[in-house]
């Protein structure tokens, strides 16, 4: 990635983070500079000299930009350990308002009668990794997890499943002996298993084929299965919950293939 794009990219992700265009690009200008005058700037960013003004009023009052009064005016970026510890900290408490909003909101049941069995899709892997870290989190009886992808061992993961109550069986199947060697390192207490699976494994599957992310049962009633798209490795997935019985039967003897039987709490 060359200069150009790092910043325009930079521009991107501040826009994200609630800045408005010609903020954000004004703020990589000045990132760019020591200091610069309106007119500076202007010629840094193309932002209309008019609008440079409003800009750095915005940036100043949210703490990202220093202005000196003398004439002419002249600004500065914060510095950028600075600055991105602001944004983390406005970020974190837009969330915090969202979370305290939405949960005061009423629920309206269109419905009386809720479905026994729902299945859900998802998509993106960080919604995932949150669904799959909740869902162990919320274990009273027993996970089997089946990791297709190393990938998707995250040091968050392998803290939610360190964090499993000693009452609950952590079953966690691998598709090789080195991702198996670094779950037992990582999640001492699990039982783990190299997966039994042939189709799990990535080294058998064609090059276009959709590799499976990630295997999930939970006290047999939550089910999520993940895969990674080809070409995108985007991961999406399909999630359940009050499950039929012979569905869940069906999906624990997959899951558990390589696992012996006289290992296995639940046979």
């Amino acid at each position: 990635m060359d200069a150009n794009q790092n910043l325009e990219e930079a521009v991107e992700v501040l826009q994200q983070l609630g800045l408005k265009e010609y903020e954000a690009r004004c703020f990589v200008g000045l990132s760019r500079l020591r200091s610069g005058t309106a007119k500076q700037l202007s010629e840094t960013t193309e932002v209309p000299r008019t609008r440079v003004y409003s800009a750095i009023r915005m940036l100043e009052a949210q703490g990202l930009v220093e202005i000196q009064h003398s004439s002419p005016q002249q600004f500065r970026a914060v510095p950028l350990e600075e600055a991105t510890e602001t944004l983390r900290d406005q970020y974190e408490a837009r969330v915090e308002r969202l979370h305290d909003a939405l949960e005061t909101v009423e629920v309206v049941d269109a419905d009386d009668e809720s479905p026994v069995q729902q299945v859900w899709a998802m998509t993106g892997r960080d919604a995932i990794e949150n669904r799959t870290n909740d869902l162990v989190g919320e274990a009273t009886d027993e996970i089997v997890l089946v990791v297709g992808n190393e990938s998707l061992l995250t040091e968050d993961l392998i803290d939610t499943l360190n964090g499993v109550g000693n009452g609950v069986d952590l079953l966690i199947g691998a598709l090789t002996e080195t991702l198996q060697d670094r779950i037992q390192t990582t999640v001492p207490d699990a039982t783990t298993f190299i997966s039994g699976l042939e189709w799990l494994h990535g080294e058998n599957a064609a090059r276009n084929d959709t590799a499976i992310g990630r295997l999930l049962l939970v006290d047999r009633s939550a089910l999520l299965v993940s895969s990674i798209m080809p070409g995108t490795k985007e991961e999406q997935a399909i999630f359940g919950e009050g499950l039929g019985n012979g569905l869940v039967v069906i999906a624990r003897r997959l899951m558990a293939q390589g696992l012996l039987t006289v290992r296995d709490p639940k046979q």
